[in-house]
């Protein structure tokens, strides 16, 4: 079907799959960068991969680094696509940002953190307070995030309105 859009894609000349892309990719990015900066920089807690040398650690944390920065990059650029075209839906975008975030650091301090452990947060601390409050941070994030969606998408339907 040549022109036709996906359910919920285009609403009004608002693009709620664009908007809700570029949020993501942006909380994804911006809670790596405040992961990077705040933790294996500032405090210097912990670096990427811990189950090495420090060098190994410093180049993990530069990878970490040049992803994010991609990430970051590849947000902006579909955000100031969908803002060009005046399509974004900002509720979306907003909802789909904390989601993103949230998603990040889930995805860290369960995976990163448990099943792989390529690093903690902390060492030679008792890990669990750190460990709960990381995760219920994500879980912030991410019900945050889902009120707002399960709001701008009620809002959709019931006024027929975009939310940008």
């Amino acid at each position: 079907m040549t022109g036709a859009t996906r359910p919920g894609d285009i609403r009004g000349g608002i693009s709620v799959r664009h908007s809700a892309i570029s949020g993501a990719l942006l909380g994804v990015a911006l809670m790596a960068a405040i992961d990077e900066i705040v933790f294996h920089q500032i405090l210097g807690w912990h670096h990427f991969y811990d189950r090495s040398t420090p060098a190994v650690g410093l180049a993990s944390d530069g990878l970490l680094h040049t992803a994010e920065l991609l990430v970051l990059v590849a947000g902006f650029a579909l955000l100031a696509d969908v803002r060009r075209r005046h399509a974004l839906a900002v509720r979306h975008f907003c909802a789909a940002l904390l989601m993103g975030a949230g998603g990040f650091q889930l995805f860290d301090g369960l995976v990163n953190h448990k099943v792989f452990r390529v690093h903690q947060i902390r060492y030679d601390v008792d890990v669990w307070p750190y460990d709960l409050a990381w995760i219920a941070g994500a879980l912030v994030f991410l019900v945050a995030g889902a009120i707002l969606w399960w709001s701008a998408r009620r809002n959709v339907r019931t006024t027929g309105l975009s939310d940008g």
